[in-house]
Order: structure tokens, then C-alpha cells, then sequence
């Protein structure tokens, strides 16, 4: 293979990514769908395949200039010479892809890799069988197997496939897993990106309308039945404005979904598994005092696995539900005084991969920005940071390491070699041994 393919070669193959992706649409939407026992077609065209697309499409236009040597300023002392930085491909990258948005992230790191020269081998989530199986297909008809290719398996297949000496290895999926993948990612001394999830949280003032406040929120929470690692997965509200802000969340919640048992829009929990671990979350919540707020007057269906939303108030962080990224419908709202409250509460927690914040541009906003850290932020609205592909995308602390996503995505996946090229004549000479009275004059020059 080509340790450095031009950029016709990096074009075409990120247009066969694309033609694969809109030929085979409805095919895809229709395996995630199965998988998840309901997914909205309606979601996975927007949120898997529309992005996915905009990727590639945004890597096609710029990958001519991200590929440019790129001139750099030399140090006064070395002139005449010259600096540059070559971005090269690092050689295979290795990606693993969770099962709640199986299409867009696969595709997304898979753009970048590709964009930067590399070859790309996919391990897909064995919780997405009939996608798993689709995309291993498709993948094989469009790319010889040293380009790209796709596995699934189970968790040991994930376990060895980590444990390969990739030249870079991506991650996404839960914390704990990403531990266990860095663990062995080390053995080879693979670098790894860990895109991982956390509680993000939302921070609401009363600078914006507080009923368009509710139902973004409630647009972030509820897409994808709330399986999003970027999910608002809390909600921080002056306590004055607690108990009309649940009102709105219940009136957005009916706006967006007026059934959800036979409402082919309402996605399903993906598995048995996370639904009773859902379930959980609000019996437990509840048995520790919480109170529970149904946000629509349907109750859950168990047997197809449609969650009724809720938010919970007079929660504490005894509740596994206050303890663990929630990944649903279910939306805690806890009470503030102060914005310096609220930016405490965030703080004494762990770095999340997204926060919100709902309010005026004003010294609350910059107090926010400037004294948090998380991965992203998206001001007045949930999760639109992540698709901006000029923006990097990634997390800090326990929500992740290393960005991705347009050229950060690009630099991600190139070793920055760094050259600089000398001219006929070297400064440099001047002071190479033996090192005597003019050694001592010009380094003292230098000094000054």
C-alpha cells in the first residue's frame, strides 16, 4: 500500500464511502431499526446519515489545503534555513464503534482516517447484529480489504481487537470500557483517542425563554429515546423556576411525541438490558426520596421497550441515577441560587463530555465558560456543537481524550513530522567544537 496516497487516491476513496452510504440508506435505517426493536427511520436519516454525509463531503472540499506542507517560522539564529511540517499518515487505524449511533460513529472517525491516508479496520457492536452484518457487507463491495474493513463480535473480539498493535486506536463507549481499552492499547504503546460519555450538564437562567429553554432540552434528551452520549443528562434551574420549567419539559415532551406506545417516531430502548437498567434508575431514585414527574400521560410500555419519559426532583447523590451516565428519558432538575452555585455543583463532579447553557451572553456565560471544563459546550440549544465539523470533537478527564471531527480529525489521524532543512551555509557550525574564545563570544550574543 501507498505510505502517502495523493490526494485523487484520498478523494475517491472518501467518494465511495459516500455513494456506499446513500446507496444502501434505506438498508441501513432499516437494520438499526430492527436492532433497536424501534428505531425512528426519521432519526437515523438525520442524525447517522445526513452527518455522515456532511463529513465526507467537508473533508472532500478542504483535504487539498489540510494536506499542504505546511511553512513554519525558524528560529533567528538558524536563518538561512527553512521550517516546514508534513502531515503523513500514521499507517492503520483501528476503531471501535458502540451501538447507539452505530452508522454516523463508525463513519465519522472512518472519514478522518481515510482523509489522512490511512487504512481503517472497524470493530462493530454485537448489540447492532443485523447493522454489524450489513455494513460488514457493503464495506467488502466497495473497499479492498486493505483499505477498510468491518468485524463484529463480542466483547473478547473487542478485548483482542484492542490488544493489536495499531498505529492509532479510537475508541467510543462507556468509561469503564475505555479504561479496559487503554489497558490494552499499552501493551503496543498504541495511542488511543477515548470518546466516552459522562453527566452533561444543562445550566438554565433566566436570560432565555424559559419554555424554549425546556423544549431544546427536552429535543436533546428525547432523540434517540435520550441513548446519546451527549444528552443533556441533567438539568440545573433556579429554584423559583424548577417547577414551571418541568411544566414546559411536559408540554414539549407531548408537542414532540403526542403517543409514544404505537408511535413509530418514539424510539425503543435498544436492549432488554438497558431498559431494565432505566427502570432501575427511577426505582431506585424513588426509593431514596427522589420525586417522580411523568412528562407525558402515557405510561411506559415494557414489552416494547418505549420509556416513558420523566424528570425527577429532590434527588442526591446517593441515587445511581445522580452516580451514572443516564443514557434515556429520564431527566433530573436540580435547584440553584447563584450561577456561582450551579458552576460549583458541575465542578465538584467529574469533567463532562457536553454542557449547556441556556441564558444571555452575558458575565453568567463567561463566568460558566471560563471556570468549567468540559468537552464542548453548545449555548441556547443541546448537542448542535458535535456536528459543526470546523469544531473539534471530543472529551476531557473521564468523558475522554483526543479530538476528532474535520481537521482536527485529520491531524488526529497524520504524525505532525516536523522537517527543517538547512541551508549551504549553518549557523549552526559556528558553534561546533572545538569549543574555544569564538564558541564563547557567539553563544554570548545569543544569550543577550
Amino acid at each position: 500500500m501507498q505510505p502517502y496516497p495523493d490526494v485523487t487516491t484520498r478523494r475517491d476513496r472518501l467518494a465511495r464511502l459516500a455513494r456506499m452510504l446513500r446507496e444502501h440508506a434505506a438498508g441501513i435505517r432499516d437494520a438499526i431499526s430492527a436492532d433497536f426493536g424501534q428505531r425512528a427511520g426519521e432519526e437515523t436519516e438525520l442524525l447517522e446519515l445526513f452527518t455522515s454525509l456532511e463529513g465526507i463531503a467537508h473533508a472532500r472540499r478542504h483535504l487539498r489545503r489540510w494536506m499542504r506542507v505546511e511553512r513554519r517560522p525558524v528560529a533567528w539564529w538558524s536563518r538561512p534555513s527553512r521550517a516546514e511540517l508534513l502531515r503523513q499518515p500514521l499507517g492503520v487505524v483501528g476503531i471501535i464503534v458502540p451501538w447507539n449511533y452505530p452508522l454516523y460513529l463508525a463513519i465519522s472517525p472512518l472519514t478522518a482516517a481515510l482523509a489522512a491516508g490511512n487504512r481503517a479496520m472497524l470493530k462493530l457492536s454485537e448489540h447492532t447484529p443485523r447493522f454489524g452484518a450489513l455494513l460488514e457487507s457493503i464495506l467488502a463491495r466497495n473497499f479492498a480489504p486493505e483499505e477498510a474493513l468491518a468485524v463484529s463480535g463480542d466483547a473478547a473480539l473487542a478485548r483482542a481487537f484492542a490488544a493489536l498493535p495499531f498505529d492509532h486506536l479510537l475508541f467510543t463507549g462507556s468509561t469503564a470500557v475505555g479504561r479496559e481499552v487503554m489497558k490494552a492499547a499499552s501493551a503496543n504503546l498504541t495511542p488511543v483517542t477515548l470518546e466516552l460519555g459522562g453527566k452533561s450538564p444543562a445550566i438554565v437562567t433566566g436570560g432565555f425563554n424559559l419554555a424554549e429553554s425546556a423544549r431544546r432540552i427536552m429535543y436533546g434528551k428525547l432523540i434517540n429515546a435520550g441513548q446519546t452520549c451527549v444528552a443533556p443528562d441533567y438539568a440545573l434551574v433556579p429554584r423559583p423556576l424548577v417547577n414551571p420549567f418541568i411544566e414546559a419539559c411536559r408540554a414539549a415532551t407531548r408537542s414532540y411525541f403526542p403517543t409514544l406506545a404505537v408511535n413509530p417516531q418514539y424510539t425503543s430502548i435498544a436492549s432488554e438490558k438497558q431498559f431494565r437498567r432505566l427502570s432501575g434508575y427511577v426505582e431506585d431514585a424513588r426509593n431514596r426520596g427522589a420525586s417522580i414527574h411523568p412528562l407525558h400521560e402515557e405510561a411506559t410500555d415494557a414489552e416494547r421497550r418505549r420509556l416513558s419519559p420523566v424528570a425527577l426532583t429532590d434527588v442526591n447523590d446517593s441515587m445511581r441515577v445522580m452516580q451514572e451516565e443516564i443514557f434515556g428519558p429520564v431527566l433530573p432538575v436540580v435547584g440553584y441560587d447563584t450561577i456561582g452555585e450551579a458552576i460549583a455543583y458541575v465542578n465538584a463532579r467529574p469533567r463532562p463530555l457536553a454542557l449547556y447553557y441556556f441564558g444571555a451572553r452575558d458575565d453568567d456565560l463567561d463566568a460558566v465558560l471560563k471556570r468549567t471544563v468540559s468537552g464542548g459546550v453548545t449555548v441556547n440549544n443541546t448537542a448542535l456543537h458535535v456536528v459543526q465539523e470546523d469544531l473539534p470533537f471530543g472529551g476531557v478527564g473521564p468523558s475522554g481524550m483526543g479530538e476528532y471531527h474535520g481537521r482536527a480529525g485529520f491531524d488526529r489521524f497524520s504524525k505532525l513530522k516536523p522537517v527543517f532543512i538547512d541551508g549551504r551555509f549553518s549557523a549552526a557550525s559556528l558553534l561546533a567544537p572545538p569549543y574555544g574564545r569564538k564558541f564563547r563570544t557567539i553563544l554570548g550574543l545569543l544569550k543577550r
